[in-house]
């Protein structure tokens, strides 16, 4: 045999070593189940808990809280837990100011430029769907409604990582999203327009903390659930524990705190910041629970 086809053999399997390692690469870059770390801080020490994702339960939503988190979205605020209860552990969304008063952050203004991908629009049709502006909301994707597959692999259990929004009371706005069947159970149209209330999130999140799921949060997003409770537990959760237990009777580790939600609504729906809406908070102030970071492990 010749050396040029002995070359010739040479480059061709070379080549395909390496088209079979991009191959990989590119394989590599996202999976079904991308992990993130989130580290919290209490009294000066920080506990870092891994959670697992699913993309087949909620890719949304998956893909909204990675590019948050990718933007250092979740780094840069300053969030506290806003809401700790036995339930909930709540962040995202809420910081301490100068004053240690709650103040929430202005979620509209502080993504505009951020370049999130869009699963929710502004309901601009008529007689049909038709996208307007994204929003930077989340589509809500509410198990088992949204499945056209079926089967859920997270639940409304301890250690669920769950997308939730801020209560919109009676308001009836509309906005467009994409269906789920992509317009298969439609006559082939892909939009169909669903009330903002149910496709509102932002940025906020909390981990569950009870077996049972805490009553009226059935339309909130189980997108994802802690690697090992235990960390959790044994870790943020029983310095927690230890603090609280060094009280005196007259203490109390939370203040009862009500904010006026839906400050910072975008301004099609101006309704929504005159509402009046109001929800009630268990937030550490003397002692807060800070978000430092989330950070994605793997795509």
């Amino acid at each position: 045999m010749s050396k040029k086809i002995f070359r010739r053999i040479a480059v061709i399997s070379a080549a395909g070593v390496i088209a079979a390692g991009v191959a990989g690469m590119f394989s590599a870059c996202t999976s079904d189940h991308p992990k993130v770390k989130i580290t919290y801080e209490f009294l000066g020490e920080q506990y870092e808990v891994n959670y697992i994702l699913s993309r087949h339960d909620a890719p949304q939503t998956v893909k909204h809280f990675l590019e948050l988190a990718k933007a250092g979205y979740y780094d840069d605020h300053g969030f506290v837990i806003h809401d700790f209860t036995e339930d909930v552990l709540m962040t995202g969304g809420y910081t301490l100011d100068e004053n240690e008063e709650l103040k929430e952050v202005d979620y509209f203004t502080e993504v505009k430029d951020l370049d999130l991908t869009q699963s929710v629009w502004e309901a601009k049709g008529t007689e049909k769907p038709v996208k307007g502006n994204g929003l930077n909301t989340v589509y809500g994707e509410i198990s088992p409604k949204f499945k056209v597959d079926g089967g859920t692999e997270y639940s409304h259990k301890q250690g669920a990582l769950v997308m939730y929004y801020s209560d919109k009371g009676e308001f009836t706005g509309q906005v467009t999203v994409e269906r789920a069947d992509k317009g298969k159970n439609a006559n082939g149209e892909p939009l169909q327009n669903e009330p903002y209330a149910l496709n509102s999130a932002t940025s906020l999140f909390y981990t569950q903390l009870s077996a049972g799921m805490p009553t009226g949060h059935d339309s909130y997003c189980v997108f994802g659930m802690i690697e090992d409770y235990s960390v959790l537990e044994e870790g943020l959760l029983a310095a927690i524990s230890e603090y609280k237990e060094s009280l005196s009777a007259e203490e109390s580790f939370t203040e009862e705190i009500t904010m006026k939600l839906n400050r910072y609504e975008p301004e099609q729906f101006a309704d929504l910041r005159t509402s009046g809406i109001e929800a009630t908070f268990q937030t550490p102030i003397s002692e807060p629970i800070r978000l430092r970071s989330v950070e994605v492990i793997k795509y």
